[in-house]
């Protein structure tokens, strides 16, 4: 369990150093700007409108929100 907690810390170091790293940059406002596009794009093309505009039906195993 021990080697769980120090994988986990040293991924969370990684990612807190990138971010000190895209913060000085000025790379992160892009970055999460475009993640953001993408995630709504997705969520747009997955809502019930767009599925209805588009023919496609509720996948089987969907999970209802």
């Amino acid at each position: 369990m021990t080697d769980n907690h120090e994988a986990v810390k040293t991924v969370a170091d990684g990612l807190a150093i990138m971010t000190v790293l895209g913060t000085l940059n000025d790379w992160l406002p892009p970055i999460a700007s475009l993640f953001t596009i993408v995630w709504m794009g997705t969520r747009i093309w997955e809502s019930d409108t767009v599925r209805g505009w588009t023919n496609r039906r509720e996948k089987p195993n969907a999970v209802d929100e």
